[in-house]
């Protein structure tokens, strides 16, 4: 088996304080309001032949951010951080400036789904702080559902030389159904992101936007991913989707073992050299890796 890489997880420590969406009033989160360490995951990853991962920002702070540089430098296999930093003020700049003294630092995640204003990206990050990413070599990583696509594709529009990742496909309302109003948005804007030669796409987090009913099988799941997973195939191409756990978020619909499941049956029908490309080339290429 090739190695992996997975190219989407989370660790949080909830003593920090500053994981303002994750609440203790919250049912449908309660599986997840607790610690979540290097020790619960690395068995899992051992298991699947993944031996890099990329940890990515779980709170809008940069005191985070230096928590994950913590857990990178401690273990070897978590091989790069994606982090935070307000991008709309210009005083992030010698935030990203410090931060990319770290090898393992590779990128910045602001939580866009979060942010009230739908349309922030488009207008509100500081022309310096953009620069400094591009300067630096780091990379963007995009959390965004369908109403933040527009607004994203402006900003890319803007930045050509910025490389840029979506995460979890740009989640994809699979509960609500493709007949949904949501379903035409993410088409036709996904496909116009996809046309920007640096923008690439994470096969991730997709089990937790289906419903109940479609993971209660592997096949149940594989025929409710499969219907994304070939416009992203469509769109992208092998060489521009990489492969993500999206754990411990995952665990809200699944376990590690049936997501690596579904994407083996759906990736395993592509030729060996483009399934290493989705399970570990095109990640370790874009976030640069170390090997």
């Amino acid at each position: 088996m090739t190695s992996r890489i997975d190219a989407h997880q989370h660790f949080w420590h909830l003593a920090r304080g500053d994981y303002a969406w994750l609440r203790a009033d919250v049912p449908a989160l309660q599986p997840l309001y607790r610690d979540f360490a290097p020790r619960d995951l690395q068995p899992s990853l051992s298991r699947h032949g993944v031996s890099q991962t990329v940890l990515v920002q779980a709170a809008a702070s940069e005191a985070e951010t230096g928590f994950l540089l913590e857990l990178a430098n401690a273990h070897a296999w978590i091989g790069g951080v994606v982090g935070w930093v307000d991008l709309g003020r210009q005083e992030a700049v010698e935030t990203l400036r410090r931060w990319s003294l770290e090898s393992k630092f590779k990128g910045v995640r602001p939580m866009l789904q979060d942010l009230p204003d739908a349309r922030w990206i488009a207008h509100a990050p500081h022309p310096d702080t953009v620069n400094a990413l591009i300067d630096l070599g780091l990379r963007f990583d995009a959390l965004v559902t369908p109403a933040q696509l527009p607004s994203l594709l402006e900003f890319v529009h803007r930045h050509p030389q910025l490389p840029v990742v979506l995460d979890h496909a740009a989640k994809p309302q699979l509960s609500a159904g493709w007949d949904a109003d949501w379903a035409a948005g993410w088409s036709r804007d996904l496909a116009a992101l996809a046309e920007q030669p640096q923008v690439m796409c994470k096969l991730s987090g997709l089990l937790t936007e289906a419903a109940a009913p479609q993971n209660r099988s592997l096949a149940s799941a594989i025929d409710a991913v499969r219907p994304v997973w070939d416009r992203l195939l469509e769109w992208f191409g092998p060489q521009r989707l990489m492969w993500g756990s999206d754990w411990p978020v995952l665990t809200l619909a699944a376990d590690l073992d049936r997501w690596v499941a579904v994407c083996e049956a759906l990736i395993g029908e592509l030729p060996a050299t483009e399934q290493a490309a989705i399970w570990h080339t095109n990640a370790s290429r874009f976030y640069a890796l170390a090997h």
